[in-house]
């Protein structure tokens, strides 16, 4: 048994001063009460009660113990107090770092919500492509697509990257429109340049990677995006970027009978944290707000 909870029989007896009373309050039998005192006096190599078949009374050194005894209880009440306070009213500052483009898109729209639900939760964001260090950097999640490479790290699915490949009607008016897939290095294609989204796949079977048409390249997803609705030409963008623009009809999406992808596989975005058995109570507040929030 754990010395605090030797502690708490202790202190139950000496407030009772009934080893019977004690073992009522604790809902433990007599027995075990008087073995746990046995044992706490064993290890202290001191008598801590003088007891007799009508009374229990402290010794000098179970008296100078108490003092300490009974504080070291009550703040560890407390500790567990504030703990179950801090479950149901997470705090503190909650560190993300996410990609630019699936974080203005998804993300940031979300993060007021969370406030006004968390308000005593404070939110550091870095918008980023680069692969971030959770543990150096400080970092509570980061968001990002791909392969989890390292083993100390636990990922959390939020969404798949389905890509579409789409234009702007004034666009298809002006350059006609791809039946194939092969026909898009006729026109001009938007890369995104990204190292692991420069290329355009079409997935089958065997993935082929596709030849496109000469462009331009950017670095940005929502960059794709203003020059496809200002008739720059073609892109492959994750349908999460565009799925009002298509809605509306200020986008039109092509080849829609395939699928495609900037890599030679389907991929998602991840949330990705740290492999810990007890995660903060901010931080799985906001992974399970994710979840909930986020459309599959």
């Amino acid at each position: 048994m754990s010395t605090i909870n030797r502690l708490t029989y202790f202190n139950c007896v000496v407030e009772t001063k009934s080893i019977s009373l004690s073992s009522k309050y604790l809902d433990v039998q007599p027995s075990s009460i008087s073995r746990q005192l046995a044992a706490l006096e064993e290890e202290l190599g001191v008598r801590l009660l003088n007891r007799t078949t009508r009374s229990i009374g402290l010794t000098e050194a179970g008296t100078k113990y108490y003092e300490y005894s009974q504080r070291i209880v009550a703040e560890l009440q407390e500790a567990k107090q504030v703990v179950n306070e801090l479950k149901e009213n997470p705090s503190g500052t909650l560190r993300l770092s996410m990609t630019v483009g699936f974080g203005e898109c998804i993300v940031l729209p979300l993060i007021p919500t969370f406030k006004k639900r968390f308000p005593n939760v404070d939110i550091e964001i870095e918008l980023t492509e680069r692969v971030v260090d959770l543990v150096d950097e400080n970092i509570d999640i980061a968001i990002r697509s791909g392969r989890l490479p390292d083993s100390t790290l636990v990922s959390k699915r939020l969404a798949s990257n389905n890509f579409v490949i789409c234009a702007s009607p004034r666009y298809l008016e002006t350059h006609g429109e791809p039946q194939l897939p092969d026909d898009l290095e006729h026109f001009t294609c938007i890369k995104y340049s990204y190292r692991g989204w420069r290329d355009w796949f079409l997935i089958k079977d065997k993935p082929t990677k596709l030849a496109i048409g000469k462009g331009m390249s950017i670095n940005s997803v929502n960059g794709q995006k203003q020059l496809l609705m200002n008739d720059a030409g073609i892109a492959l963008i994750p349908l999460w970027a565009v799925k009002k623009e298509l809605k509306d009809g200020v986008l039109v999406q092509l080849l829609n009978q395939y699928t495609f992808s900037p890599y030679e596989t389907l991929s998602s975005t991840y949330a990705i944290y740290l492999k810990r058995e007890l995660l903060a109570p901010k931080t799985r507040a906001f992974l399970d707000y994710l979840a909930s929030n986020i459309p599959q």
